[in-house]
Order: C-alpha cells, then structure tokens, then sequence
C-alpha cells in the first residue's frame, strides 16, 4: 500500500503572496489544493451542501440556473458575522473531505492546502506543518489595491477580517518574508528540503 502524502498549509493574508509562493512549490511537484477555489466549486456542485447553504440563507442564495449568487451571498455575510460563522460550518467540512479525498490521489513525499484562514477557522490541527507568507502591511494594501482595483478602506475592512501576522508567526512552523529583501525561491527551497528531511526522519 502507498503512503499517503504529509498534508501540510500554506497560508497569508490577503496580499502577502500566498499564491504565488504556492506556484514555486508546484515547480518543485508539490501539488496545491487551493482551499478557496475549491469552495467555490463545491458550493456550485455538492448537492448536500447546495442543500444546507439554501435552508441557512434561503434560495435566494442560488441563481435559477443552480449557480451560486455570490452577490447576495457577500452581501449577507458582511451584515451579520453569525451567519458568516453558519456558512463556515457548512463549507468547512465538505472541502476538508475533498481535500482529504483529492491527497489521497496524489504521488508526491507532502501536498500543500492553500487558504487565507487556517489559524482564524482552527484549521492548523489538521496540518503537519503551516507554512506562513508575510509582508508588511502597507505592501499589501497596494499590491490588493493594483490586483482589485478596489479602495484603501475596503483592502483594510478585509484585513481586519483576518488575523495580524505577528499573532500567526508563533503558531507557524515555517515562515516566509514576500517583502523583497530575500529570494522567495532561495526560502522556497530551503523549506522544502526541510520538510523532506523531517519526512525522511520519520520513516
């Protein structure tokens, strides 16, 4: 029987690069399970969960056609944090069963779940390891500001949705600075002959 693939995070705030740091490990054959995108797509596919999401917000939450109204659904999220917390619980299980399902399906030593919030949704016991990416804070702002299009309050309201680095930094086991004064690729690859040794150690 095949050992099943280390299951480690990677995670961010928005703007800090986590995506783009994500693709330089899948230059090394790591595969990312983009936690975001994927919900996305359940929310749109799982009948169960298209089910649960319809009886927590009505079916309003869903177009005719079966796709998700993602305005509406914002909408909703944003005036009331207690229904943000109601989707959570919907969603969270039904991606980490896909998750868990697609890890299974993978050849590589460790795979890679990408998501903005594994500290704030008390995701990390799921993980060997989280791998954290960082930058400063007014860097962030501009690079979602140039990315969105959108304005300075609505990048911050977003940030304050999530936690500030320095409560994350203890809580992870590897850390990244996307601030420009060190290769991303240099710290890339040292984390990942990190893990592979800690993999190796273990067997």
């Amino acid at each position: 029987m095949t050992k099943e693939a280390a299951k480690l995070a990677i995670t961010g705030g928005i703007g800090a690069g986590k995506s783009f740091v994500s693709s330089l490990f899948e230059t090394l054959g790591i595969p990312v399970y983009n936690a975001d995108t994927e919900a996305k797509r359940l929310m749109n596919s799982d009948r169960n969960l298209k089910a649960a999401i319809k009886q927590l917000l009505g079916n309003e939450a869903y177009h005719k056609n079966g796709r998700l109204n993602r305005k509406y659904l914002a909408s909703r999220v944003f005036e009331n944090s207690n229904i943000l917390t109601a989707l959570n619980r919907i969603v969270h299980p039904a991606v980490r069963q896909d998750f868990d399902s697609w890890s299974q399906n993978q050849k590589a030593e460790y795979v890679l779940e990408e998501s903005a919030i594994v500290f704030e949704a008390d995701l990390a016991k799921y993980f060997k390891a989280i791998i954290l990416v960082v930058a400063d804070r007014d860097t962030r702002i501009e690079r979602i500001i140039d990315r969105d299009a959108t304005s300075k309050e609505a990048v911050i309201s977003r940030m304050n949705n999530q936690w500030p680095d320095d409560r994350k930094i203890p809580l992870a086991d590897y850390i990244i600075n996307n601030d420009g004064a060190e290769s991303l690729v240099k710290q890339v690859h040292s984390i990942h002959r990190s893990i592979l040794e800690n993999l190796n150690q273990e067997k």
